[in-house]
């Protein structure tokens, strides 16, 4: 039986990783665990005074969301290469979703590697992160089978 891995091609789409919207406590959450403890992130006074409407998510809380999008289609041992450009805030109450796509594939040092173009997208239809990462296609790095547990 092919995994997931070894049948990937270019044009094939991650499984799509659609998350709750983004909420206040989470935000309040996600500061310390970063370390990016800026309070235009929580504070609604703050975030008025630089001319904003409200508060609004960490750009790592988004990479961090595109990262679990890329080992939820390959184990982490795997990534050989992992980048973003932040193009956009994603508001309190936004709801991302994580996309991927395989856009090339090479052998490198006798390594089957594919390299994939990434993206959080807003229900709205803008683009907050864009990135791309390269991720070898060896079958023995497929991600281990989740347990009903996690």
């Amino acid at each position: 039986m092919s995994t997931a891995l070894e049948r990937a091609e270019v044009g094939t789409e991650l499984p799509p990783l659609e998350l709750a919207p983004i909420s206040r406590t989470t935000l309040a959450l996600f500061g310390p665990a970063s370390g990016d403890l800026n309070p235009i992130h929580i504070d609604l006074d703050v975030a008025r005074s630089a001319g904003l409407d409200d508060v609004f998510a960490h750009g790592m809380l988004s990479m961090a969301y595109l990262g679990r999008l890329l080992t939820g289609w390959a184990d982490q041992r795997a990534i050989r290469s992992y980048g973003v450009r932040f193009a956009a805030i994603t508001p309190v109450h936004a709801q991302p979703t994580c996309r991927g796509r395989v856009t090339a594939i090479e052998t490198v040092d006798g390594e089957r590697r594919a390299t994939l173009e990434l993206a959080v997208v807003l229900a709205d239809g803008s683009t907050t992160l864009t990135g791309n990462a390269v991720v070898s296609l060896a079958p023995a790095l497929d991600p281990a089978p989740a347990s009903e547990n996690s």
